[in-house]
């Protein structure tokens, strides 16, 4: 249903229990300007002109927007969007000046989870992005009173809030709370993580330097032209843990000839996850994906053989 202005709440209502089985209530879809939607405060996720966007804009041209965004009303008035930031960016580079909306009363933490999970199903994400969503969506869960492992003595009674909020994604705990490490990266390596110069892996072990630090590794690795390797960014964790990092050691460090490196392949759970069924584990993910392997290299040596 599609409705030009918000209704007002009812008032002086007495409430009445609703019967049981209820059939859910079709959400009313308005339509509002532009002008009254506002972005998600530290909202983590960049809207990017991109060729997907380009797309996005070409369809709304085209067909206009088919998903209503979600927002929920301000104090200040107008109304902040919850899921729906691309959308929008959409309408104005089409020269739209409303758009549909389902405005949903929400609280923060209820409001920052939703806004997480419909972002991360996106393909192309920042591990910036992505880093400061999880820790996001952990606080949030954290404040709501879920319990957590500091918060309840009973561990084993239910999973870690990160570890949950991996299963939800389809990726373990310990990549979560590694994703969330990386928001303590100063800017600079921040940036050149985003940009594949330095991996994942060694860019955990470097959030574990003190700030000052990293901005010493910056100059360093400005001065070598060179980026540590993993087995380097483990070297400078052990001698910052033990008060020992300083420009000579770290210099030391970055100067050693790198060993090569244990190939490894880290999988974009989110990409993947599509293609199992919801109840496997990451684990089992990697055993089918192996055995699909091992059935393709099979049938490559036949056709080879023939």
């Amino acid at each position: 249903m599609l409705s030009d202005k918000p209704a007002s709440p009812a008032r002086g209502r007495k409430k009445v229990a609703p019967p049981v089985q209820q059939p859910p209530q079709e959400e009313v879809v308005y339509r509002l300007p532009l002008t009254d939607l506002h972005p998600f405060p530290d909202h983590p996720f960049q809207v990017r002109d991109d060729e997907e966007m380009q797309e996005t804009i070409k369809s709304v041209k085209e067909y206009g927007v088919i998903v209503p965004v979600i927002v929920r009303p301000r104090k200040e008035g107008g109304y902040e969007i919850v899921a729906g930031h691309r959308r929008k960016h959409a309408c104005e580079q089409a020269g739209l000046d409303t758009m549909p909306v389902i405005i949903r009363n929400l609280d923060r933490d209820a409001a920052t989870i939703l806004m997480v999970d419909s972002n991360l199903q996106r393909e192309n994400i920042l591990p910036s992005e992505r880093a400061k969503a999880y820790k996001m969506k952990l606080e949030a869960i954290k404040r709501q009173g879920e319990r957590t492992d500091l918060t309840s003595p009973k561990i084993s009674a239910k999973l870690r809030s990160d570890d949950e909020i991996g299963q939800k994604m389809g990726v373990s705990g310990d990549t979560v709370r590694n994703y969330i490490s990386l928001t303590n990266l100063v800017p600079e390596l921040m940036q050149m993580v985003d940009e594949k110069k330095i991996a994942l892996s060694p860019a955990y072990q470097l959030s574990a330097l003190k700030p000052e630090e990293q901005q010493m590794l910056v100059t360093t690795m400005d001065y070598e032209q060179a980026t540590p390797s993993l087995s380097q960014a483990q070297r400078m964790k052990k001698f910052s843990q033990a008060g020992r990092l300083n420009e000579d050691s770290m210099l030391a460090i970055m100067s050693e000839e790198k060993k090569p490196e244990k190939f490894s392949l880290t999988f974009d759970g989110d990409r993947i996850r599509k293609y199992f069924p919801k109840s496997y584990t990451p684990l089992q993910m990697e055993n089918t994906i192996i055995k699909l392997l091992e059935a393709w290299q099979k049938k490559r040596q036949r056709s080879q053989e023939r």
